[in-house]
């Protein structure tokens, strides 16, 4: 099992830049693809990004490419979330999860098997 913590949320003006760490206990952290999710207020979960087991393989989705870049260390067993030129529609409950499964990482939320608490990000227009 592991156990996950988001943090670095904020409040942010547009076109802003945050980074949103998502450390994970325990010694199996290379054992899952990780990715992160956002809510919004009266909308469902939503896929943001996702990081295979090594590091090697990303996604993204289409409404965040070019501007938020997912990464993993091994060594501090943490993701990162590098949100780069907010908008105000990024607004949302950010959470990270971990993927017990073998293969690619998945943009489903069902998929994943742990979840950290959430962090909220704000961005003012």
């Amino acid at each position: 099992q592991v156990q996950l913590v988001e943090s670095g949320g904020g409040l942010v003006q547009a076109g802003g830049s945050l980074r949103l760490p998502c450390a994970a206990s325990g010694r199996t952290f290379s054992s899952y693809a990780m990715g992160w999710f956002r809510q919004a207020p009266g909308q469902e979960r939503e896929f943001v990004a996702a990081i295979s087991m090594t590091g090697g393989s990303t996604y993204s989705a289409d409404s965040v490419k070019g501007r938020f870049t997912i990464s993993r260390d091994k060594a501090l067993h943490t993701m990162y979330l590098q949100m780069n030129s907010l908008k105000p529609e990024d607004t949302a409950v950010y959470y990270c999860a971990a993927d017990r499964r073998v293969g690619s990482p998945s943009r489903l939320s069902t998929t994943y098997d742990y979840w950290g608490q959430g962090t909220q990000v704000t961005v003012s227009s």
